[in-house]
């Protein structure tokens, strides 16, 4: 899929990985970017047509979707994180009601327009999602459930040709992980490689240099082979 002249919805797209998916579409001549935020948003470009969206609030996916006349692109970026223990419920299910069911959300609303137009879904997830990482569970645990989200959606949905990929993110300097000392990519460069993914027909993306380090692994190992061959049982299942 070539982004120029497509129209795409970007959720979370005020900062960060948002913020650079916006900005990289523009420079790849997109025809229109639906930015949604929760906040207001303001942008210089023509092209960009802001969108008030909580992710976790049906009334505001709705409006999105009756404002939104024709889409190519879903990109599921919005997004939460925190350090736990894993001792409070509630934190794991704030976690879950945006990371895993705000991303079903969006995407089921979307899909009627994303089924005309045979385009495509991308969610934004983690490496978390593959191994768990033991300071913050309740996201490994939220991003490892919206990956077997992406991973069903990839399945049921390929008859009907919308593309589904999963972008398997390390560190990104980010608000998201300011209190992480380690290495980070910058926001820029996994936005570039993001649209490259997509661009190239990548199922899943690895936009970094930590996540690089395992996608070789990782799309001819186990786990991969196991996933191609679960969606064999269901071809043409909502044709």
């Amino acid at each position: 899929m070539n982004i120029e002249n497509k129209t795409i919805l970007i959720t979370g797209a005020n900062r960060g990985i948002g913020r650079a998916l916006v900005e990289e579409a523009l420079r790849r001549s997109v025809k229109r970017v639906y930015a949604a935020t929760r906040q207001t948003l303001v942008h210089s470009d023509e092209r960009v047509t802001p969108v008030t969206l909580d992710v976790t609030n049906p009334q505001q996916i709705q409006r999105a979707v009756e404002n939104v006349g024709s889409l190519d692109i879903l990109i599921n970026n919005a997004g939460v994180t925190l350090f736990d223990d894993l001792s409070d419920r509630a934190a794991i299910e704030r976690l879950l009601a945006v990371n895993l069911f705000g991303t079903y959300g969006v995407t089921q609303a979307f899909l009627p327009l994303l089924t005309v137009s045979r385009g495509a879904i991308v969610n934004i997830l983690s490496m978390a999602g593959l191994a768990a990482v033991p300071f913050s569970p309740a996201y490994s645990i939220s991003k490892a459930a919206a990956f077997s989200l992406t991973q069903s959606l990839r399945a049921l949905w390929a008859g009907r040709g919308v593309k589904v990929h999963a972008v398997l993110a390390g560190p990104v300097d980010t608000d998201m992980s300011r209190d992480l000392q380690i290495p980070k990519a910058s926001p820029e460069s996994v936005g570039r490689s993001i649209l490259d993914g997509i661009e190239n027909g990548e199922e899943d993306i690895f936009p970094d240099p930590m996540s690089q380090s395992v996608a070789e692994g990782w799309r001819n190992g186990a786990p991969k082979a196991l996933e191609r061959q679960f969606a064999a049982f269901v071809p043409g299942a909502v044709e």
